[in-house]
């Protein structure tokens, strides 16, 4: 039991969150320099949900 709280715990407050920023910093760029605003929308979502993800999710996981 304990493991698989570990694993979940590792997932949501390190995997997800740095996913989640790299794929928006990329979207953010790619809006920014292409003149995107779709894109730019989704990046700046996207950031700052890996930054909100965790505090939402991990109270449940533990």
């Amino acid at each position: 039991m304990a493991d698989t709280v570990m694993v979940g715990s590792l997932l949501y407050s390190h995997v997800i969150p740095i996913l989640l920023a790299f794929v928006g910093v990329i979207l953010l760029c790619n809006g920014i320099m292409d003149r995107k605003k779709n894109y730019t929308i989704a990046g700046i979502v996207l950031f700052f949900a890996a930054g909100t993800v965790p505090f939402l999710i991990l109270p449940f996981v533990l």
